[in-house]
């Protein structure tokens, strides 16, 4: 299982962790995702539903390399609108809560002008350690 770090020092994180150790495995690179659904189509122009559609995508391929949640590390999220999110959180946090339970990787978030595919508002890459034989 992987191990939370933070720093005594440092303030408590809210829904991330400051760094994580993970075990030894095998490292899948997740590369950015978007809150498409299959057929390549964004799923809502709603903030919060398309941040949770893109991280069901990104546990999507963790789970298709044999991976859970808890063996995402790191995730790099961008966003097009701040005050979006900002806006969003309850219910952001709802969901992960749902999908993700108390598990939080280590995390960045960035504010970009845009991303390449019109009406996307969020992108969310990765980094899963998987276990061996996963």
């Amino acid at each position: 299982m992987s191990k939370v770090i933070t720093p005594a020092r440092f303030p408590k994180p809210r829904g991330y962790s400051n760094g994580v150790i993970a075990p030894a495995g095998r490292t899948l690179y997740v590369s950015g995702q978007i809150a498409w659904d299959k057929d390549a189509r964004i799923v809502s122009p709603d903030f919060a539903t398309q941040f949770l559609q893109t991280l069901d995508n990104v546990i999507a391929v963790v789970r298709e390399a044999g991976g859970g949640t808890e063996h995402i590390v790191k995730l790099l999220v961008f966003v097009t609108d701040l005050e979006a999110y900002r806006a969003a959180t309850g219910s952001i946090g709802a969901g992960w809560r749902e999908r993700m339970g108390r598990w939080y990787p280590a995390m960045s978030l960035v504010k970009v002008a845009g991303l390449l595919e019109p009406g996307a508002m969020v992108e969310i890459e990765g980094v899963a350690v998987l276990p061996e034989g996963a």
